[in-house]
């Protein structure tokens, strides 16, 4: 049997040839700070990401006709089921007056002593709907639009706002009516009625900022939501919406501090103000003191600090 064997390979046969390097394995490795150091610096951002507090305001101010036209779109679609359609924006407010004043002002005769009870009611009751439907509307400003906010990328902020703005117009409906009750019982237009709409304008700001706190917090909590009747209906109490607060208050019979809380409880300060703008027996001495400053820090505080405190939740809305 002849064995076989192998022949030996050349001695100038070059060695087998290592696998390619992939440009990758040569690549520096990037701390996530030096990944954002240069993703800064080509001006890449994360998608999302809240911006800056001016440039937020002018993306706010580049969406007004759509704050304005949602707001109007959310007005007209709120009554459009109902056969009186938008009677109902006027019918509303002044049924809810009628049952005021069978409640308090004929049966527990809280009418005795106020003169002018008609219009001193209707106001309370139109000016304290203005900031609890705009309280309740703000509350489900992100979950009650979930989808526009999941799908389109715009500032948060302008749901609020659009709610807000959309309780303003149907305010302006009730004091349609409101004008036409004062005629009725004898208060005819005076230079005071030009102060409602300073008196107007900042209880729009204080909503405005009190509806993005609670839009921020039903986001984070829907619980929130359930429990608003119950402060809304709380304050209301509290407010002066179908008593006098200046007879009620008079004397030593309320602690001071809480004589204090209640004159300047925010509601019931734009609620007096409208009081003594629109009704000619509704005298200066029934207001707090410095009642202007304390509607105008209400407003600022609020407005404000609720805008910013909406503005520092942008990136969390939608994505729980």
């Amino acid at each position: 049997m002849v064995s076989q064997t192998t022949a030996p390979a050349p001695a100038d046969t070059p060695p087998p040839a290592s696998p390619p390097v992939s440009p990758a394995a040569h690549a520096p490795v990037h701390t996530p700070g030096e990944l954002a150091a240069l993703a800064a610096r080509h001006g890449l951002t994360v998608s999302g990401a809240r911006p800056t507090l001016p440039v937020y305001v002018r993306q706010l101010w580049g969406r007004r006709h759509f704050i304005t036209a949602f707001a109007t779109a959310k007005l007209t679609a709120q009554y459009s089921q109902a056969k009186l359609g938008q009677i109902w924006q006027i019918m509303t407010p002044l049924l809810n007056a009628a049952v005021y004043y069978f409640i308090f002002g004929v049966l527990m005769k809280t009418k005795q002593g106020v003169s002018d009870f008609v219009p001193f009611l209707v106001t309370g009751v139109f000016i304290w709907t203005f900031t609890s439907t705009s309280i309740t509307a703000g509350t489900r400003a992100i979950s009650g639009n979930i989808g526009l906010v999941r799908a389109l990328h715009f500032p948060r902020a302008s749901l609020p706002i659009a709610m807000a703005l959309q309780q303003l117009q149907q305010l302006l409906f009730s004091l349609a009516a409101l004008v036409l009750i004062l005629l009725a019982v004898g208060q005819y237009p005076q230079p005071a009625w030009l102060l409602a709409a300073p008196a107007l304008a900042l209880q729009a700001v204080f909503n405005t900022g009190v509806s993005m706190v609670f839009a921020r917090l039903a986001a984070r909590t829907p619980d929130i939501s359930q429990l608003m009747p119950f402060i809304l209906r709380t304050w209301m109490y509290a407010s002066g919406v179908m008593w006098s607060l200046d007879k009620s208050l008079a004397g030593d019979r309320v602690p001071y501090l809480a004589k204090l809380a209640l004159e300047i409880n925010p509601a019931a300060v734009y609620i007096d103000l409208m009081r003594f703008a629109l009704i000619d027996s509704f005298h200066g001495t029934q207001l707090p003191p410095h009642v202007w400053a304390v509607a105008t820090g209400w407003a600022l505080v609020c407005g404000v600090g609720g805008f910013v405190y909406f503005w520092q939740g942008e990136e969390s809305y939608g994505r729980g």
